[in-house]
C-alpha cells in the first residue's frame, strides 16, 4: 500500500487552521483532514457547494500553502473541498504531508487484502486520534494482522488501541517500526502495565 499512501487522507491529533476567502469575507476554520487532491473543514462560515474558496494554511511548521479549491460536499458544518492547483502547491502540500506523517502529527489507517488476510496499516502517529477508525475496522471489517511498520510515534492510547486488538480480537502485531516495537516491548516488561491503560470501549 506503500505506493498509494499520499492519495490517503490524513488525520491530525491536532487539527490544523486554516484561513477561508469565500464571498468577500475572509474566516477561519480546522483541517479534519487532508490529502494531495483536497481537505475536509470544519468551519462556522457559510460555504456552498459548486462555489470556489481561497485557502490558507500551515501543516505543523511547513510552509504557507496558498491554494485556491472548489467545496464539492458538505454535512453540516463540515465541508469537503476539492484543491484547484498547480505544481508548486502539489508540492508543498506532498512535503507538509510526508514531514507530518514522519513526526507522529498525523496518521494513515488503509485495510487490505494480503494472500487472503486482512492487514490493517498504520502509518505516522498511533494514538487514540484513530480510535474510531481503529474500532470500526476491528468490529465491523475485521483483522488479522497490523503492519506497524510505518508508525513514526505511539503513545499510551495507540497502546491500549493494540492491547484490545491482540486481547480480545486476536490480532497478531506484524512487522513493527523501531519507535513501536521498543514502546511495546517496555510496556509488557512491567508487570500490569498494559492492564493500566486506559483501554477503549468497543462501542
Amino acid at each position: 500500500m506503500q505506493e498509494q499512501r499520499r492519495h490517503q487522507r490524513i488525520r491530525f491529533g491536532v487539527l490544523p487552521r486554516i484561513r477561508i476567502g469565500f464571498g468577500g469575507e475572509v474566516g477561519e476554520g480546522l483541517i479534519e483532514n487532508l490529502s494531495l487532491s483536497g481537505l475536509m473543514v470544519r468551519t462556522a462560515m457559510p460555504l456552498e457547494i459548486a462555489h470556489n474558496i481561497g485557502c490558507e494554511f500551515r501543516i505543523f511548521g511547513s510552509p504557507l500553502i496558498d491554494v485556491p479549491a472548489a467545496v464539492v460536499s458538505r454535512v453540516g458544518n463540515m465541508f469537503g473541498v476539492h484543491f484547484q492547483t498547480g505544481p508548486i502547491n502539489q508540492v508543498l502540500i506532498d512535503d507538509a504531508i510526508n514531514s507530518a506523517l514522519a513526526s507522529g502529527h498525523a496518521s494513515i489507517l488503509v485495510v487490505h487484502e494480503l494472500a487472503g488476510r486482512k492487514v490493517m496499516r498504520i502509518t505516522g502517529g498511533l494514538s487514540n486520534t484513530l480510535r474510531n477508525d481503529f474500532m470500526h475496522a476491528l468490529t465491523r471489517v475485521g483483522v488479522d494482522e497490523i503492519d506497524l511498520d510505518g508508525v513514526s510515534l505511539v503513545d499510551q492510547g495507540g497502546l491500549a488501541l493494540c492491547l484490545v486488538a491482540v486481547s480480545r480480537h486476536g490480532v497478531k502485531l506484524g512487522n513493527q517500526s523501531p519507535c513501536f516495537a521498543e514502546a511495546w516491548k517496555q510496556a509488557l516488561a512491567v508487570p500490569g502495565a498494559l492492564e493500566k491503560l486506559d483501554v477503549p470501549n468497543n462501542g
